[in-house]
């Protein structure tokens, strides 16, 4: 509804005024990026806030000390876009330090985080943040799920991220506005970040966003979810993928007792009370295990096996079976 301080403005102004009363007008665009070329993303963003009357912008891409040459060399011609600034790592920092560089270097009231690997399909994406009217400190915009029919039946991540398509959507993000923070596509206020930084314990990616989530609730800030993908188009290899999800579960005993009730796979894990059914699950991987690792790492991979699968590896890691 229309503030009662437009009341007595002519109607012919009325949603011009509002709009401009809700309109965001400064915007750091911050995008993290590591062995990747985001020159399509940055361009494409840049484009749109060139579009926008009277937004003050700037455009700061951070490279992690990335050794794939090929992915940077495209990338230092990012310096020649209008208020756009190329930052090179001179060592590796780990993708928490990484954004939280960013975020001390950005000059404005908003920052607009975009991971470097997504694409931006709207138009209105960067006008849909601006003049989102709600009083939040932290806007959510979700993520979508696009590739084509080869991925549909031979890539893991691919298969998983569909499944999990339906809990992107905003109305479902909101029933646990926190927990269901992802560092892919936000929106915050700088003075908020520089309170509540990422935990650059967490050296690689994998549940620092969700620790994140946790700190927001902790300092009160209010979280709100909106209808805003961007668009994953991009997939790694299915043993590369594997690699990555058996990081991060090493990564989520390492932090367990912070992120408790902010991890799906920790709360089932804990809900297994009984020891006799723990060391069966134990067993069990240890013996299938392997065979289950090379199936899912295989050309056609059985989306069915893939949470046992996370699952037996987490408990091995509790039972010193794995090393973390």
């Amino acid at each position: 509804m229309i503030s009662e301080k437009f009341a007595a403005v002519p109607p012919f102004f009325t949603f011009f005024m509002y709009f401009c009363a809700v309109m965001k007008h400064e915007l750091s665009i911050l995008i993290p990026v590591y062995n990747d070329d985001c020159t399509r993303l940055a361009v494409e963003l840049g484009r749109q806030a060139e579009a926008i009357a009277g937004l003050e912008y700037e455009i700061l891409v951070s490279d992690d000390c990335s050794p794939d040459r090929d992915a940077v060399a495209p990338n230092r011609k990012l310096n020649d876009l209008p208020h756009c600034r190329y930052i090179e790592q001179p060592q590796n920092v780990g993708s928490a330090a990484n954004r939280n560089l960013l975020a001390r270097e950005s000059r404005y009231e908003w920052l607009l985080f975009v991971d470097c690997d997504l694409d931006v399909t709207g138009n209105d994406f960067l006008l849909r943040y601006l003049t989102d009217d709600s009083e939040a400190d932290v806007l959510m915009g979700g993520i979508a799920i696009g590739g084509d029919k080869q991925e549909q039946r031979t890539n893991l991540r691919y298969r998983y991220e569909k499944q999990c398509e339906p809990r992107h959507t905003a109305t479902e993000r909101s029933l646990r506005p926190y927990q269901s923070f992802r560092s892919c596509n936000f929106l915050i206020r700088r003075e908020t970040i520089l309170r509540c930084p990422f935990d650059e314990r967490f050296q690689k990616s994998g549940y620092e966003d969700v620790l994140l989530g946790k700190q927001l609730k902790a300092a009160k800030a209010l979280t709100c979810h909106i209808d805003n993908p961007v668009m994953m188009t991009h997939y790694e290899t299915n043993p590369l993928y594997i690699n990555k999800v058996e990081r991060s579960l090493r990564t989520l005993y390492d932090f367990r007792a912070e992120l408790r009730g902010y991890s799906r796979l920790l709360t089932m894990a804990d809900g297994i009370h009984l020891s006799v059914v723990r060391r069966l699950l134990v067993l069990s991987f240890r013996l299938l295990g392997p065979m289950v690792r090379r199936q899912l790492c295989g050309r056609h991979p059985i989306l069915r096996l893939f949470q046992p699968y996370r699952l037996g590896y987490f408990l091995s890691i509790e039972n010193g079976q794995l090393n973390t």
